[in-house]
């Protein structure tokens, strides 16, 4: 258990109270521990107010509700670097939904269309490949007419794993 301590503060997050499963040690709520995790990100909690809405394995679902004072640029529409952070918001959330800590190696957006002021977008990613030390991610933006707003996809490095997260579940 002290090396898994160990682990876990290198990584910079914070202890949990969480159950784990007696046998293996993983925790038995997997996405409330990624929330647990994230809770304590600036960028998404504090500076955007983004919400994980679902954690899944080898996925996720994260939103953010549009508001002309924060996310409009001089001509009232939304700013596309809103909607790239909220893109960007979700890679680590979809790389810890399978025990891996990752570091963006390539982004890249493609803007379809934009979105209404005072609207909720979301963004649902998936895993296409996890290799040891790379992973692809794909997703796609809507907003709350389900109309497609903008593709991602990355490429991450793996650079190590959340201890008590295990690989599928």
């Amino acid at each position: 258990m002290k090396e898994q301590e160990k682990t876990q503060s290198n990584a910079g997050f914070p202890p949990s109270s969480l159950p784990r499963d007696p046998e293996t040690g993983y925790f038995l709520d997997v996405p409330a521990r990624i929330r647990e995790i994230y809770k304590h990100n600036c960028f998404m909690s504090d500076f955007f107010h983004i919400s994980i809405d679902e954690i899944y394995c080898g996925g996720a679902q994260v939103s953010l509700h549009i508001e002309h004072d924060k996310h409009a640029n001089h001509r009232s529409a939304v700013n596309g670097g809103v909607l790239t952070a909220l893109a960007y918001s979700v890679l680590g959330v979809t790389g810890a939904s399978v025990g891996e800590i990752v570091v963006t190696a390539s982004f890249s957006m493609n803007f379809i269309s934009n979105v209404s002021i005072d609207s909720t977008v979301r963004m649902i990613s998936n895993i296409k490949h996890h290799g040891r030390s790379t992973m692809v991610i794909i997703g796609e933006m809507y907003d709350s007419r389900n109309r497609l707003l903008a593709t991602m996809l990355a490429s991450m490095v793996n650079v190590d794993k959340i201890e008590g997260i295990p690989g599928k579940w």
